[in-house]
């Protein structure tokens, strides 16, 4: 059996950044799912469920609403319509976000200072933190998922070219 690509990255080798993780075709369109990547594999502790659970709800409610965000965060570029998936890597490491298009991870990369600015500043109630609406909408942290984006956030606005593009 092959490997799967995301089984050929040498994570010991992989620093937190942004990268281009697949491009998949849909008949005669593409789309790009990339690779947030949080903390440094099997150096850094992995994130909890809890704050992966709440930046999963923080940031595809951010992704989904973009044109909205947009206007909060002030840009003008609106990324809801091209918004397929968000959601966390199983090993706890970091996220994948799948969008439509032909994307560079430097295409996207401002859209994930905006997402993780707005989940560092988020203040209030976490979208969908119900037992209606979520099925373990007990096993959220708010306060951590702050801190975890903020250290990511300071890790996108000191981003360098190898940390977007995978490592050899």
């Amino acid at each position: 059996m092959n490997k799967i690509t995301s089984f050929t990255i040498n994570h010991l080798k992989l620093l937190p950044g942004v990268y281009v993780s697949r491009k998949d075709h849909v008949g005669d369109s593409v789309i790009t799912t990339f690779d947030l990547r949080m903390t440094s594999p099997n150096d850094e502790p992995v994130m909890n469920t809890a704050e992966v659970h709440t930046i999963e709800h923080l940031g595809a409610t951010f992704l989904r609403n973009h044109e909205e965000c947009a206007t909060y965060l002030r840009n003008n570029f609106e990324w809801g319509n091209k918004t397929i998936y968000f959601g966390p890597m199983g090993c706890r490491t970091g996220f994948y976000m799948i969008l439509a298009g032909d994307l560079t991870s430097n295409d996207v990369l401002q859209l994930v200072k905006d997402m993780f600015l707005f989940i560092k500043n988020y203040e209030g109630d976490i979208p969908g933190a119900s037992a209606k609406d979520c099925g373990n909408y007990l096993d959220l942290n708010l306060y951590m998922a702050k801190f975890i984006a903020t250290k990511y956030y300071d890790i996108l606005s000191n981003i360098t070219p190898e940390q977007l593009v995978y490592p050899e």
